[in-house]
């Protein structure tokens, strides 16, 4: 099982590792931080990441400001991770790919197929599926029915599982597979909610993390669930407070479960618990993750969607 302290779910699952940036959330990924520290010499990973520079405060005034870890843009898919969560017995919340991104453009739908399989096997878990490939999202999932089981494109099965219906079972949606899109500021919410609300899912979310503005979520249906925070980590951007009581209060009118997961690096004046004099919202301090803590207007919030 691979662990994690990702507050909104038990376990992870990577069958695929490795991505490339498509939007400004991109920018400080946590993921690519960690294969590209932690995770360097271990071979699944080896060669997924441009390395950053190490500089102490001294160093960065003389030389600049260091360069952050980026994907190289080698995306790896891992047969031997396949059938991971069919030995895990205790049923989990596994958030699966958080090293990468099922839904990436490298991966072929053979393989995607065989993930969807697993998945099906392994009702005693649920699976949260988070991308920002929305567009590739729907149109594999909006596809699998019409290739009565998992056939591709050109109507052959993947290889080695014949294509039968019996991989789905007569359920689809699959009950146990949560599909969400991230989304971290209004432009890529209008682009890629549409998108997962015409996808077939038991559960839709969005992961709003990081949350980079205000989010008009008014108009959007068929969403089951809302996660929100702030970044974390070297180079993270503030989130103000008014954004995440914007998605929290439209949440809240429209019934849909919310989940606080953090404020990140930085919290305002008036968050303190001494605030200064400064009246308006204008100033922002780098506490660290753990001390900004994840207490929204008092308490935390941690919802979920309610599931059969």
């Amino acid at each position: 099982m691979g662990k994690t302290s990702i507050e909104w779910t038990d376990a992870s699952w990577n069958p695929v590792v490795g991505c490339t940036e498509v939007s400004p959330g991109c920018a400080n990924c946590y993921a690519a931080r960690l294969a590209g520290a932690r995770l360097k010499n271990h071979p699944d990973y080896n060669g997924l990441v441009i390395p950053g520079t190490q500089r102490n405060s001294i160093e960065s005034a003389k030389r600049g400001p260091r360069r952050l870890a980026r994907w190289s843009g080698q995306v790896r898919f891992l047969p031997h991770r396949l059938e991971e969560p069919l030995c895990w017995r205790r049923p989990r919340r596994i958030f699966v790919c958080d090293m990468g991104d099922l839904f990436h453009e490298s991966v072929p739908d053979e393989f995607l197929a065989s993930v969807f399989r697993v998945m099906s096997r392994a009702r005693h878990h649920t699976f949260q599926v988070l991308t920002k490939r929305a567009a590739r999202m729907k149109q594999f999932v909006s596809s699998v029915k019409q290739w009565q089981g998992f056939h591709t494109h050109n109507g052959e099965p993947p290889e080695g599982y014949g294509g039968h219906g019996q991989i789905l079972g007569s359920q689809w949606p699959l009950p146990n597979v949560w599909l969400g899109v991230s989304v971290e500021n209004q432009h890529f919410a209008d682009e890629r909610i549409p998108l997962l609300s015409e996808t077939p899912a038991a559960v839709r979310f969005l992961s709003c993390e990081p949350l980079l503005g205000s989010l008009n979520l008014q108009w959007f249906s068929g969403i089951h669930w809302v996660i929100a925070g702030g970044e974390s980590g070297a180079g993270a951007r503030p989130m103000h407070p008014d954004w995440a009581r914007g998605l929290r209060d439209q949440c809240r009118a429209a019934r849909v479960p919310f989940f606080f997961k953090q404020w990140g690096e930085y919290i305002y004046d008036f968050q303190m618990e001494h605030p200064s004099t400064v009246t308006a919202p204008s100033s922002c301090f780098k506490v660290g993750k753990k001390k900004a803590g994840r207490l929204l207007d008092g308490r935390e919030w941690n919802e979920f969607p309610a599931v059969p």
